[in-house]
């Protein structure tokens, strides 16, 4: 039996691993990674969504650092599909490199099979010629011996009956030998010729492996150079996410100040209305008239204020958690998708009280549209690109007064609305008809 080498193949697949920080792991079965996935998939879509929150938490700030807080929010949102592609780069080159060790092994059996073949068919050629050296030998001292080894002729020479006994055991013997060295050829022979058969096709499995080999070898070193990546990848993000965070915590009195300032800028706009509402009370009362201003029937009171039809809502109103500052604050509108340039349009008759940039808001046009069921009503449509009207101006429903923008502290184009009655902020939905 020849003794076992731990073949080269084997430890350079293994040499693969050595200094990899991520690796060295068990490969993961299917339904784990799966589960994996799914984990990730869920904790990206609570991401985006708390990230969603955050940005209209994030309503009426106009600081950079704003955008840092987007930009961790963010980060955190890419953190989980960055680890799954790590997880799985990294499952991949487990995978990838237990079968490159298992293709070696396999090469390397196939070797050895190979070399113990060789040796044999060596061994038993050796073999087959001292037996042919042997025939060749009975038959020269046969033909000495006059050539003669049958029984007729032990009879004929045989001085006596013991002599004849003496004569045929030792034919007998001679000829049992020569039967037995010739079956012993022909059994080395056909051995011989099957194991010449069995090592071609080892020597072809061979060829076979070793190309096989190679190819995992290569598929471990790309799984190894996606499983270095994906972690660069994930180490950048992961630095990023220090470096903002510190940043931020750094200038978070700034961006409590801002966040002040956005809501005192809210304040001041209820106040304008305010005072725009009472004027308007008072003009009613002058001119002995509470008018109710067609337009739309029933509770709904505003048509489509945007080009999307029908109304598509992407954020309502409420409170929002920002989930890095961890403050709360009112969303004080919804937010209909409109895309940038798209056309807005006024959602009830009224006067334009003002169409100005206004802070964290972006441009905004702000509509009166006078005293509902003895209630002032008011419009303002937020994060515009251009304003087309101007203050005094009367409107219809559903004239164009401007287009759908992203200024102000907005994420993406958008169309925020909102509706104030008597001077203060109520949820849009149930106005609009939807």
């Amino acid at each position: 039996m020849m003794r076992r080498r731990r073949p080269a193949a084997v430890l350079a697949v293994l040499a693969l691993g050595v200094g990899l920080a991520f690796g060295g792991a068990a490969p993961a079965s299917g339904d784990a990674i799966d589960d994996r996935r799914h984990a990730a998939e869920e904790e990206q879509r609570k991401n985006e969504q708390a990230r969603a929150d955050a940005e209209e938490a994030m309503e009426g700030v106009t600081s950079d650092l704003a955008a840092i807080a987007d930009r961790l929010l963010e980060i955190q949102t890419l953190l989980p599909a960055a680890q799954l592609k790590l997880d799985e780069a990294n499952d991949r080159y487990d995978d990838a490199r237990r079968k490159a060790v298992l293709v070696a092994a396999q090469l390397d059996d196939a070797k050895e099979q190979a070399a113990d073949l060789d040796v044999a068919i060596t061994q038993n050629t050796g073999e087959a010629d001292k037996m042919r050296q042997a025939i060749g030998q009975m038959a020269r001292e046969a033909y000495r011996g006059g050539g003669d080894m049958s029984n007729v002729g032990v009879i004929l020479d045989a001085d006596s009956s013991e002599d004849f006994i003496e004569r045929a055991d030792m034919v007998n013997m001679a000829l049992r030998a020569r039967a037995q060295v010739l079956d012993d050829l022909k059994s080395t022979e056909s051995g011989n010729l099957n194991s010449q058969e069995r090592l071609g096709a080892v020597q072809d499995r061979i060829v076979e492996l070793k190309a096989e080999a190679d190819e995992k070898l290569a598929e471990a070193q790309t799984a190894k150079q996606a499983a270095e990546d994906a972690k660069k990848a994930l180490d950048t993000l992961l630095a990023e996410q220090k470096e903002k965070q510190a940043t931020l915590e750094a200038q978070r009195q700034q961006l409590i100040d801002d966040i002040a300032a956005a809501d005192a800028e809210a304040d001041r706009i209820a106040e304008e209305l305010k005072k725009a509402i009472e004027e308007q009370r008072e003009r009613d009362e002058r001119n002995n008239s509470t008018p109710n201003p067609p337009g739309v029937s029933g509770s709904q009171l505003f048509v489509n204020p945007t080009q999307t039809d029908p109304i598509y809502v992407t954020s309502e109103y409420g409170m929002r958690f920002h989930p890095i500052l961890h403050y709360w604050r009112l969303h004080a509108g919804i937010d209909l998708r409109d895309y940038c340039g798209n056309d807005v349009y006024a959602g009830r008759d009224g006067t334009v009280l003002w169409g100005r940039y206004r802070a964290g808001y972006g441009n905004q046009v702000m509509i009166d549209h006078g005293i509902i069921n003895d209630r002032g009503v008011a419009t303002s449509y937020n994060h515009l690109s251009q304003i087309l009207v101007s203050p005094g101006q009367k409107v219809s429903a559903g004239q164009l007064i401007a287009r759908a923008g992203n200024t102000g502290t907005s994420a993406a184009c958008h169309l925020h609305f909102e509706v104030y009655i008597n001077g203060a902020t109520t949820n849009p939905r149930p106005y609009l008809g939807i």
